[in-house]
């Protein structure tokens, strides 16, 4: 048994498909069907059920995959204490965020990154919250941009900033004419929201359920931009972080008297091999906030 097999294991096991697993790992499909073979005949029992349409894991597949990703988590946390020890501000580094914040930090952050850190080469994912989460802990990824609070030891926590919300309403709305709003126009309004999953939803809700808003029936959105559009075309009202509060025809943005906020933080595994690079992350992101 060797990391490559196991590369190749969880690979078939997350694509169903053992071509598909070949293409991830950048090797033809009869080498990675005979390692795999090889890898169960020293089990002592098939991995995989396979059928026609793919595969899947059998019973002994279902326990392995998790302790496969383990090593393979724990084979990269050991690549990355080598290049650390070199560089710790050189070599690429794999951030996350959630998809309420990636698309509008990562341009600044790009810029900002460049400067202070020009030897780092930043790769750039979204991730909701719950998946971001489990790529941390399994070191699939080395930090991220989340929304604060968050529950779970064994990560480090830098606050970067507090965002404030906007109302968005559309050019026809009876509060489109107003320059300020207060948190009691929301009682009784109708808000769009994005669909489950979402930590920028549950965070809406919070505001809606203590100012008497409600959430619209029947309009959930994938993503911010969607949220937009909605909104424009008359569709409701919504929230808006700071950060996505950008203008657009027939889009009405109404900052708060006293606006609610949510907290962004950058979050990182304790005892990471960069956890002395991540301080200074933290602050020159600060200063290259998106809003």
């Amino acid at each position: 048994m060797n990391l490559r097999d196991l590369e190749y294991f969880v690979a078939v096991a997350e694509l169903g498909h053992f071509g598909k697993a070949a293409d991830r790992c950048f090797c033809t499909q009869p080498t990675l069907s005979g390692q795999l073979r090889k890898l169960e005949d020293e089990l002592g029992s098939p991995l995989f059920e396979r059928m026609p349409q793919g595969v899947r894991l059998t019973a002994l597949g279902s326990q392995c995959l998790g302790v496969a990703r383990e090593a393979l988590a724990a084979s990269r946390r050991i690549l990355d204490l080598g290049r650390a020890a070199r560089d710790p501000e050189a070599g690429d580094l794999l951030l996350a965020a959630i998809p309420t914040i990636g698309p509008y930090l990562w341009p600044s952050l790009l810029h900002m990154t460049r400067g202070a850190f020009p030897q780092m080469h930043l790769l750039l994912r979204e991730e909701q919250t719950r998946v971001l989460l489990e790529s941390l802990r399994a070191g699939k990824v080395d930090a991220g941009v989340l929304a604060l609070p968050l529950e779970g030891a064994n990560l480090e926590i830098h606050p970067l900033w507090e965002e404030p919300f906007v109302l968005a309403v559309g050019a026809e709305h009876p509060l489109a004419g107003r320059n300020r709003a207060s948190l009691e126009d929301l009682d009784g309004l109708p808000i769009l929201l994005l669909e489950e999953g979402h930590c920028l939803r549950e965070q809406a809700l919070e505001v809606c359920r203590l100012h008497g808003a409600w959430e619209r029936d029947g309009f959930r959105a994938t993503s911010l931009e969607t949220l937009r559009q909605l909104v424009r075309s008359g569709m409701g009202a919504t929230l808006l972080p700071a950060s996505a509060a950008e203008p657009a025809t027939d889009l009405v943005l109404i900052p708060f008297v006293d606006p609610p906020v949510r907290t962004v933080g950058l979050v990182h595994r304790k005892g990471h091999p960069r956890s002395g690079v991540f301080p200074r992350l933290a602050e020159a992101m600060r200063h290259g906030r998106p809003f």
